[in-house]
C-alpha cells in the first residue's frame, strides 16, 4: 500500500506546477509586458479634440477622450482609430505625472477594423489641478507601441 501512495505526491506537485505555470503564462503581460517602442510626447491637446500620430515604419493612430473637458470620477469614452496598421490589442494607461495615482489601465474593445473603444475613469485627486499622462499601448503585427499624451484636470 505504501508503494502505491509514493507516486501520488509527485503527481500532485507536477499538476500544481503545471496549473501555476499556465496561470503565469496567461497573465504574462501583466507581470512583464512585451517590449514596445516608446514614442516621444507631442504638443497635441486632447481637450481640443482627437490627436493623431504617425508611427515609425508607417501607419497612423488617432486617439480621443470624450467628453473633452476630461472630468474626474465620471466615465470617459476612449476612442482609437488606426490606419494602415494591424492592431491586436489596445489599452490606455492613465498615470499622474507628479503623483502616483495607482494602476489604471482600461482595455479597449475592437468594434470595427482599425477602431477600438472603451471606458475609463480618472480618480479624484487632492490637488486642485492635476497633470496626467495617457499612454496608448498598442500590440501590433510589427511589435508594441506606447504613445503618450499629456493633459490636465481641474477640480
Amino acid at each position: 500500500m505504501a508503494e502505491k501512495k509514493s507516486w501520488i505526491l509527485p503527481l500532485v506537485i507536477l499538476a500544481a506546477a503545471a496549473v501555476l505555470g499556465g496561470v503565469a503564462w496567461y497573465f504574462r503581460d501583466y507581470f512583464e509586458p512585451p517590449p514596445a517602442q516608446l514614442l516621444p510626447l507631442d504638443d497635441c491637446d486632447l481637450h481640443k479634440g482627437a490627436c493623431s500620430r504617425t508611427l515609425p515604419g508607417g501607419g497612423e493612430v488617432i486617439f480621443a477622450i470624450e467628453p473633452r473637458d476630461i472630468p474626474l470620477t465620471r466615465p470617459l469614452e476612449l476612442i482609437v482609430q488606426t490606419k494602415n496598421l494591424a492592431v491586436d490589442k489596445a489599452e490606455v494607461d492613465f498615470s499622474g505625472v507628479s503623483m502616483n495615482m495607482g494602476y489604471n489601465r482600461p482595455l479597449l474593445q475592437k468594434v470595427a477594423e482599425g477602431r477600438f473603444e472603451g471606458e475609463g475613469l480618472l480618480p479624484v485627486c487632492i490637488r486642485q489641478r492635476m497633470d496626467w499622462e495617457a499612454r496608448l499601448i498598442l500590440r501590433t503585427d510589427r511589435g508594441g507601441f506606447i504613445i503618450p499624451w499629456r493633459f490636465e484636470t481641474v477640480k
